[in-house]
C-alpha cells in the first residue's frame, strides 16, 4: 500500500511525539481517556476581554500559521469541528466519514482586530471554491467552513461571503458552509504548530508554505512584524 508523503510525516511525527511524551495542555477533557497525545475537547468560550473565531480552510496545518501572522492574533489552535461522532482522532477524521473537518480556533483581541477581518483572512487564504478538498487535499474534512458563535457572527458570515462573491476575487461560485460552532477538539499534540517546528517536511515546503506566501501577497489588512 502506498502512502502519501503526508501521512507518512503524520505517522512519524505521531510516533516521535508518543515517544517523547509530549504533555497535554491544561484544562483539557479528554476524549480518549488518559494519553499523552489524546485528542481533546475544549472549551469555546473567550477568556475575559477577548474573543474566538472558529474556521476549515483545508489542512490546518496551513491554516494555523496564516491565523498566527495576523496582527492581534493571540494564538491559534488546531483541532476538529463540525462532526457527528465521538471522539474524533486524526485517523478517524481521514476517513472523510465523522462529518469533522481539519480547523482551527482563533483567539484574538477584538481591540485590535475585528471578527469581520477575520473572515477577510479566511477568503483571501484558500480557495472557497473547491467542494470538499483544499490543493492536494481531498475529503469533506478539507471542505471550507465558517463555524459561528451567535446571530451576530452568523449575519457578519453571511455578508462576508456575498462580498467575497461579488469582490470577483473567485471566478466560481463559493461553496464555504456557515454552520454553528457546536464542539471544537484540539488534535493531537504534534499537530499544534506543525509548520513552524517543521519546516523541512516537504509538505509544508510544498503547499503550506506557498498557500502561505501567496497569502501574505494578496491580503491588504496588517500583519504580524
Amino acid at each position: 500500500m502506498l502512502i502519501n508523503p503526508k501521512m507518512y510525516n503524520l505517522i512519524v511525527a505521531s510516533l516521535f511525539f508518543a515517544a517523547c511524551g509530549q504533555a497535554s495542555s491544561n484544562n483539557l477533557t479528554s476524549a480518549e481517556g488518559p494519553g499523552k497525545d489524546a485528542v481533546r475537547k475544549i472549551s469555546v468560550t473567550a477568556p475575559k476581554g477577548k474573543a474566538v473565531a472558529a474556521f476549515a480552510e483545508g489542512c490546518f496545518w496551513c491554516s494555523e500559521e496564516i491565523f498566527e501572522d495576523v496582527a492581534g492574533v493571540d494564538s491559534v489552535i488546531s483541532g476538529y469541528s463540525g462532526g457527528h461522532t465521538q471522539n474524533p482522532t486524526y485517523e478517524k477524521v481521514s476517513t472523510g466519514t465523522t462529518g469533522y473537518a481539519e480547523s482551527v480556533l482563533v483567539y484574538y483581541d477584538p481591540k485590535k482586530v475585528s471578527y469581520p477581518e477575520l473572515l477577510k483572512v479566511f477568503y483571501a487564504s484558500h480557495d472557497a471554491t473547491t467542494v470538499n478538498g483544499q490543493g492536494p487535499d481531498m475529503g469533506t474534512q478539507y471542505r471550507s467552513v465558517i463555524f459561528y458563535a451567535n446571530p451576530t457572527e452568523k449575519s457578519l458570515a453571511e455578508t462576508a461571503k456575498t462580498n467575497a462573491l461579488k469582490s470577483g476575487m473567485f471566478q466560481r461560485a463559493i461553496v464555504t458552509e456557515i454552520s454553528p460552532l457546536k464542539d471544537f477538539y484540539r488534535a493531537e499534540e504534534y499537530h499544534q504548530n506543525y509548520a513552524k517546528h517543521n519546516g523541512d517536511n516537504p509538505y509544508i515546503q510544498n503547499v503550506s508554505e506557498q498557500r502561505f506566501e501567496k497569502f501574505k501577497k494578496t491580503y491588504k489588512g496588517k500583519l504580524k512584524q
